[in-house]
């Protein structure tokens, strides 16, 4: 992601794994021209694909159907000083095949705040990156934890 800041730079399956570990991420997208970022939960489909769960009326749905998103999820040890940070960047778009709809509903997401009629939006994973920093130790050796 950036050269030499001392993290490790984690493969495309690496971070996909490390993800599906993860039970919320953040959305960002636009809203209003400027830049918005929702905490969501979310899971992984077997191409690696971010699939949510929400309303079919929210806010959301109208802001990320159609449009370019990126999507972050983590897991940090502050007291240990390392975690790990990964983030797709994709097009997000509403899943509007009833079949693909129905398969979903029983394996997909379960949404958090359920709405009477509710939808699935599929993130692409065109751009998938990721860095990892263990032990309080950069890629340079130094000690983080002093």
């Amino acid at each position: 992601m950036y050269p030499n800041d001392g993290f490790r730079e984690l493969g495309r399956q690496e971070c996909l794994r490390l993800m599906a570990r993860a039970p919320v991420g953040r959305i960002v997208f636009t809203r209003r021209a400027l830049p918005a970022v929702l905490p969501v939960n979310f899971t992984l489909d077997g191409d690696g694909a971010v699939l949510l769960r929400t309303s079919a009326a929210s806010e959301l749905v109208r802001a990320i159907d159609g449009a370019v998103v990126a999507f972050e999820a983590d897991d940090v040890d502050a007291a240990r000083h390392s975690g790990w940070s990964v983030v797709v960047t994709g097009s997000a778009t509403v899943v509007t095949d009833p079949a693909e709809h129905e398969r979903l509903a029983r394996t997909g997401p379960v949404s958090w705040v359920p709405a009477p009629q509710e939808v699935f939006v599929r993130i692409e994973p065109e751009l998938v990156t990721g860095r990892e920093l263990i032990g309080g130790r950069t890629l340079y050796g130094v000690d983080l934890t002093a």
